[in-house]
């Protein structure tokens, strides 16, 4: 309760309203028995303006005392408690479901709960609970009534946990100023009618012509094409550049054809079969003939450039998104930062938040179902990974599949997850339109004010199956009985023009005919529909490694500008002395680790004009502390990262550690990395087998995102994987399932075991961003990052480039001495040449071969070796791994491929098992030196066991 002294000089009664005016009249009845009791301030009020304000006009003559009882206050308080409760809880009253409102017990909004009736509400001034109320709210009965037809109608709003009160009381003046009404002119009411006529004409025409084909219509949420419409107009008015959509099935069709302006001659053309129709379903792409593989017809993006203010154009995407519904929304995410991010300065990329609007429409049931989607929203305030606020839209059908509600989530609304982060809701009824377009009026005012999330549940029905060869009525007989004898939104909304004389009779169905004829003429022209041969596939090899080396001089100055800090940064002690021994490294014998030679990867690729993006869990340190890219002051706690400052860099650089996730994260990486395809961007998993969890990204965008859709990416994978005596979990980054996913040379998978092959493997893959972009899966090394043996001398940085194949152990061996070949992949390879090295016994017929790159098979290197060792007898494929899982099942039938009859192929690591690795240190480090071991000594035509 503010001071009275503090207020203005026009302080009055009037002031004090609700709560606040029952604290002053407290402060009134108090005065009166005692005015020493209360502050010098009230008492100059109270002999000033006397007792509290009568409660209505026609009590003005009656005894001030009478009207300022605490009876009346008590009045006064309770309705302003009952205005309050409409507010925040009339969407319970509200009817937003077209089909079966339903009405919940909420005795809050009864009147006669806070002990109120309509006389007492009629004698108290509008003024006294609600100051902003419009004139024509002259009483508290009517303040009552016009909140609640604003709170309760067609449309309702949960603001509640929104925790800041400037925000809260923006929205509740936004709603109540406006009337949660569109305001629409008699032009634009028919331009809407038009528009949902597009809509529904568009999806019967569809239902006649391809009868029972898989559309999964718009037909019940028609007004989310006017919505989406109204949402693209009002950010191009904001100077919007970029407008991202993400969606699932549910009206992609409708959409692709009226917001992306897809030709409807070729949307119909993807109904039918491809071009081999002896070899393409009609439910299969239409491009199988020609090397890639396709997509069905509602999981296909688009793009269209429109027109904006002046000359500037606009450019809108539709994500590609598979079955997997939820996980496109994190992909949109990453295509709204790329679009915001100035990357062609060095430092932190410049984030114009304004430039771009991400707008993710979600089902009912996959929504509060799908755990990516909270992944998703909880990016959305996080420094890395926001994006100046989302509209989020419900396509809400009351139903999944064919689980209903109640069977699909624990929440009241499917909306409910969105306030635990501080997201405004608005509940809408699909069949009343003109509320639709209030809703993201207000919605895109709310994220141009202040750059957050926003969500629109907006609730309709399913108009056939979930699908239109399903038959709903099998599950939901009740509800489909409604839905069919429910009239359409086009339909209601003819009728409501009709009525408000806003269109003549039967103009309506002038619009109906005009836009069918204009679907036959655009089926009629199916026939001149061709395909894009333009792409033909994937490449049938890979162009070589580039030559990537870099210049001493070059690398020496990189060197000292990195360890190099302001005057007023003071770095930890400890890890100063660590890293100032990379000064060392260019020195007589000197080597350059894992993590320095990341480093100065990263700055020469800068210099060359490539941005970079890192990200992961603890990815600026590095989960092994061995990056150590931002650094933090010992003294202010501030944070420095060298890269930022480095001179000669052409492009930013941006590292971040991501929260605890990798299904939201590495979604958001891919689709930064589709939108940028110039920068180099990688997702470090804290641990390979971390990466499990974020398989549906890996399976459906990264790994086959070009066959589908011919959307490329260049995204950089780093999979920390060996095997330390850790545990089943922690152990393995699952090669194989990476392996099992590889064809059409789709990406490349690789295990480098030295520095130098790994500086040159980032520096090879950010050549290739331009030419020839793939996915690289690496697994990344634990303990390799310290070992002596993985460092590099300094002259492997200024030369050559990566080696799919490398010739370590037994280059001395003349190759007819040469009897066994060892053939082994990434930390194994290092331990078992250490092995050797150390054994007593001697070893005088083997060479070992590591396997650098499993994906593409090396296969002509391989073979150029084979083909020196004509006295060769065995081959032995050495991996730490169970049998059934690490590279032994996609290397056995390719090195037999490679091998005469008279050599034969062994395998020597651990037998197959369901997990991983050992649980304990010991039984590991048996097993460990028992394969290494093995693989020393001829067969003896034993696996061991």
């Amino acid at each position: 309760m503010q001071d009275p002294s503090r207020q203005t000089d026009t302080t009055s009664w009037r002031s004090f309203y609700g709560p606040n005016l029952g604290y002053a009249a407290e402060m009134y009845e108090l005065y009166k028995t005692n005015p020493d009791a209360v502050d010098a301030s009230w008492r100059e009020f109270f002999a000033t303006h006397g007792a509290p304000l009568p409660t209505s006009e026609e009590h003005v003559g009656e005894s001030q005392s009478a009207a300022g009882s605490a009876y009346a206050i008590q009045k006064v308080v309770a309705l302003h408690e009952l205005l309050r409760n409409v507010v925040e809880y009339g969407h319970l009253l509200a009817e937003t479901n077209p089909l079966q409102p339903e009405k919940v017990d909420t005795p809050v909004l009864d009147p006669a709960y806070h002990g109120l009736s309509e006389e007492d509400m009629r004698s108290i001034p509008a003024q006294m609970v609600l100051p902003d109320a419009p004139a024509s709210v002259e009483t508290g009965w009517d303040a009552f009534l016009w909140l609640k037809s604003l709170y309760t109608g067609n449309i309702s709003f949960e603001f509640a946990q929104v925790h800041r009160p400037r925000e809260r009381e923006w929205l509740r003046k936004f709603v109540e100023q406006n009337e949660a009404s569109c305001h629409l002119g008699s032009d634009e009411k028919k331009q809407l009618l038009e528009r949902l006529t597009e809509v529904e004409e568009f999806e019967t025409f569809l239902h006649r012509t391809f009868v029972g084909q898989k559309r999964f219509s718009i037909e019940g949420v028609d007004a989310l094409v006017p919505m989406m419409d109204e949402i693209i107009r009002n950010a191009i008015a904001k100077g919007a550049k970029n407008v991202m959509i993400g969606m699932a099935h549910r009206g992609r069709l409708n959409v692709l054809a009226h917001v992306l302006q897809k030709p409807y001659a070729k949307i119909f053309s993807e109904f039918h079969t491809a071009v081999n129709k002896e070899l393409v379903p009609s439910e299969g792409s239409t491009g199988i003939n020609f090397g890639w593989s396709g997509d069905v017809k509602y999981h296909l993006g688009g793009t269209r450039t429109m027109n904006g203010e002046g000359a500037q154009s606009v450019r809108l995407v539709l994500a590609n998104n598979p079955s997997h519904l939820e996980f496109v929304d994190p992909v949109v995410e990453g295509f709204a930062r790329a679009a915001q991010d100035d990357r062609q300065r060095p430092g932190t990329p410049q984030q114009d938040v304004d430039s771009t609007l991400a707008i993710l429409v979600h089902g009912d049931a996959a929504f509060p179902g799908e755990g990516v989607v909270a992944e998703t929203l909880n990016l959305s305030r996080l420094a890395g990974y926001s994006t100046g606020g989302t509209i989020h839209i419900i396509t809400n059908n009351l139903l999944g599949f064919t689980a209903t509600s109640q069977e699909g989530r624990s929440t009241r609304y499917a909306s409910d997850l969105a306030k635990g982060y501080e997201i405004p809701i608005v509940h809408v009824n699909a069949d009343d339109p003109e509320a639709c377009l209030f809703a993201v009026r207000l919605a895109h005012a709310y994220r141009a004010e202040f750059h957050k999330d926003f969500l629109i549940d907006l609730i309709g029905y399913r108009r056939w199956g979930h699908n239109e060869g399903d038959d709903p009525s099998v599950t939901s007989p009740l509800l489909y009985e409604k839905v069919n004898a429910h009239p359409r939104v086009r339909e209601i909304y003819a009728k409501r023009l009709e009525a408000n004389q806003v269109i003549r009779q039967g103009e309506a169905d002038e619009y109906v005919a005009r836009i069918q004829q204009t679907l036959k003429n655009a089926y009629a022209d199916v026939a001149k529909v061709t395909e894009d041969e333009a792409d033909n596939g994937m490449a049938a090899e890979l162009l070589p490694p580039a030559q990537t080396g870099v210049s001493k001089d070059e690398l020496m100055q990189i060197n000292q500008e990195l360890l190099q800090f302001p005057e007023s940064f003071t770095p930890y002690p400890k890890l100063h002395r660590i890293l100032q021994r990379r000064l060392q490294a260019f020195e007589k014998d000197g080597a350059v680790d894992w993590g320095h030679a990341e480093t100065l990867a990263f700055a020469t690729i800068l210099r060359e004009g490539t941005p970079i993006r890192l990200t992961g869990q603890d990815s600026e340190r590095g989960t092994f502390s061995q990056r150590h890219l931002v650094l933090h002051d010992m003294n202010g706690g501030s944070s420095y990262c060298p890269l930022h400052d480095l001179s000669g860099a052409k492009a930013s650089f941006d590292i971040h550690n991501s929260p605890l996730s990798e299904m939201g994260v590495l979604g958001f990486e891919y689709g930064y990395n589709v939108l940028a395809p110039e920068t180099m961007v990688l997702w470090e998993a804290q641990y390979g087998d971390f990466a499990n969890t974020a398989q549906g990204i890996i399976d459906q965008f990264i790994s086959a995102g070009y066959s589908k859709w011919k959307q490329p990416s260049g995204l950089v994978l780093l999979l920390p994987h060996g095997y330390e005596g850790q545990g089943p979990e922690h152990s393995s980054a699952r090669l194989e399932r990476y392996l099992s996913l590889s064809a059409e040379n789709n990406w490349r998978v690789v295990y480098p075991t030295t520095a130098a092959q790994y500086f040159h493997l980032l520096r090879d893959q950010a050549r290739r961003l331009q030419s020839e972009p793939r996915p690289l899966i690496v697994m990344a090394p634990k303990s390799l990052l310290r070992n002596p043996h993985a460092a590099s001398a300094w002259e492997e940085f200024t030369k050559g480039g990566f080696q799919p194949l490398l010739l370590t152990a037994g280059q001395e061996l003349p190759d007819a001495d040469v009897r066994r070949l060892v053939v082994c992949t990434g930390k194994v390879a290092v331990e078992f040449e250490t092995a050797l090295s150390e054994t007593k016994q001697k070893v005088e017929d083997l060479r070992v071969l590591r396997l650098e790159q499993l994906y593409p098979f090396p296969e002509k290197e391989i073979q150029a070796q084979l083909q020196q060792l004509q006295n060769l007898k065995e081959v032995v494929f050495l991996q730490e791994e169970p049998m059934n899982m690490g590279a032994w099942s996609y290397v056995q039938p390719r090195l037999l491929n490679l091998l005469s009859k008279e050599v034969e192929l062994r395998y020597c690591g651990r037998p197959e098992r369901c997990s991983p690795a050992e649980g304990k240190a010991g039984m590991h480090t048996a097993m460990q030196k028992a394969i290494l071991e093995q693989a020393m000594v001829p067969s003896t035509g034993r696996v061991l066991a």
